[in-house]
């Protein structure tokens, strides 16, 4: 049996922006996109026009690992993505070095990347999305 935990981000418009920001930063490949245009009609939730573009799922491969996103549902309030926080766990110090510093680009240190005692570079910052991403590097130098 295999079990995963996948993160699921909901953003307020801007998934696509966020999409190719996590290609650069973190790597990512992107192996599903789907916009709400793109979904079968439903006549009881009409689409508006502006929201045809919008992501309704994507599915990014990061590494060993999925992360899935998409847009708010038209129509639907927003709650900033701070109740979401992942773990991007590396044994590269290099690796989670250049992580952090992609991610803090235009976002905020929580936590400055530093050796702890239980990681040689732990590090947390919330990016420019209001994602919080906990940099930990495994073992020990």
């Amino acid at each position: 049996m295999t079990l995963r935990l996948i993160p699921y981000l909901v953003m307020d418009g801007n998934a696509n922006e966020a999409i190719k920001f996590y290609e650069k930063a973190l790597d990512a490949q992107v192996l599903f996109n789907q916009s709400f245009g793109e979904m079968p009609e439903n006549p009881e939730f009409p689409l508006p026009a502006e929201a045809k573009d919008l992501v309704s799922h994507a599915t990014l491969q990061i590494g060993e690992t999925a992360l899935m996103l998409s847009d708010t549902f038209p129509g639907q309030p927003h709650q900033s993505g701070n109740q979401v926080t992942i773990c991007i766990s590396t044994n590269d110090p290099d690796q989670a070095r250049k992580f952090y510093d992609a991610l803090q680009q235009d976002g905020q240190v929580q936590m400055p990347l530093q050796e702890t005692f239980f990681s040689p570079a732990y590090g947390s910052v919330t990016d420019k999305f209001g994602v919080t991403f906990q940099i930990f590097t495994e073992g020990r130098q």
